[in-house]
């Protein structure tokens, strides 16, 4: 006897891998906690808080920039925002560099306007510009950076945001001419070629886009859009990142980043990407750290590089862009942070 509620064999695998294709982050996610409440109830919890309480803190810098995103598409402001990147590059990268370094947007929360301007055909040298600086400064950053390592520390951190920026969206700018990094963001995230009309073709602006159906759909669609999308890629990198908080001893990321000299600097940035925290715990660390006799510069380094090439931060970048934007990132992000704590290093010493 058969049960013909069942679906057939064949078709049953196909909702399964459709389902898998569709939902894997939010099933790998899923099954890692299910996995962690097995083998150790007491981090499985641990890991759901801390996941839920990061997920509460980044919420209304993500709410906002979805916000914006999705009111710029819903009114037809798009396409000024992206006709207000054309002209020369050099000045578009660096007008990028200088807003990223000031914004008040983490890493995570600067994502769905990195989308949407990329979508708009905005050049990527100065989306990246902005996306390699926002993530290591802003107001709050700074002032904490003052009491934690110090007023010059502080400035120091700042001018590499900016030159960070600069150095990335000049770099990306001269790989693009040569016909490199067409249409960077990958399938279902958006299009910046085809994106690129907004900026040729002059459309009216509707401000008010609540009194037209259409507009208001299009809004809830893309925020809704963009909100799943954001959140289950940050709810595994927090995910990992609280298994990294509770696997990775501090004693070990001391005795690594430990005495002077240009090793150290280069060791700060290679494990500020895997044992940086964030931003506020990292600052406590690294000044702890100096007191034990750490450089400056390595320290700097540190910051920089585990700043801009965070968990978090390089997961939602995996997911938005293709694999070749994604290494480059990263290694704008290595290069420019040694480079940093080096230049840093030489003016402490002079």
């Amino acid at each position: 006897m058969t049960d013909q509620s069942l679906p057939p064999r064949s078709t049953l695998a196909v909702v399964l891998h459709t389902l898998w294709n569709r939902e894997k982050v939010w099933l790998f996610s899923a099954a890692l906690l299910a996995a962690l409440f097995l083998v150790d109830s007491q981090q499985g919890a641990t890991s759901a808080a801390f996941t839920a309480q990061n997920l509460l803190n980044v919420a209304p810098f993500l709410l906002l920039s979805i916000g914006i995103a999705a009111y710029a598409g819903a009114t037809g402001a798009d396409g000024l925002i992206a006709r207000a990147f054309t002209g020369s590059p050099m000045v578009m990268i660096l007008i990028a560099a200088l807003a990223g370094g000031l914004s008040p947007f983490c890493s995570c929360g600067v994502i769905p306007l990195i989308a949407a301007l990329l979508a708009m055909g905005v050049p990527l040298s100065a989306v990246m510009a902005f996306w390699l600086a926002s993530p290591v400064m802003d107001p709050s950053m700074f002032i904490l950076t003052t009491g934690v390592l110090g007023f010059e520390f502080a400035i120091a951190k700042t001018m590499t945001a900016v030159g960070l920026g600069v150095f990335g969206g000049f770099v990306v700018h001269m790989v693009a001419r040569a016909g490199g990094l067409a249409d960077p963001l990958r399938e279902g995230v958006g299009n910046g070629g085809c994106g690129a009309s907004n900026v040729r073709t002059v459309k009216p602006v509707v401000w008010t886009f609540w009194r037209e159906n259409p507009r208001v759909t299009k809004f809830w669609r893309e925020g809704l859009k963009t909100t799943l999308f954001l959140a289950k890629w940050l709810t595994l990198a927090f995910l990992l990142e609280s298994l990294m908080l509770a696997w990775l001893p501090a004693d070990l990321v001391a005795s690594a980043l430990g005495g002077t000299g240009l090793a150290p600097i280069a060791i700060a940035t290679l494990v500020g990407v895997p044992a940086y925290l964030n931003g506020y715990a990292a600052l406590p660390l690294v000044g702890g750290l100096m007191e034990q006799g750490m450089a400056p510069g390595a320290g700097l380094a540190f910051l920089v590089a585990g700043g801009v090439s965070s968990l978090p931060a390089a997961v939602a970048v995996w997911a938005l862009v293709k694999r070749q934007v994604f290494l480059l990132y990263l290694g704008l992000a290595l290069t420019g942070s040694f480079a940093s704590g080096l230049l840093f290093q030489l003016w402490m010493a002079i």
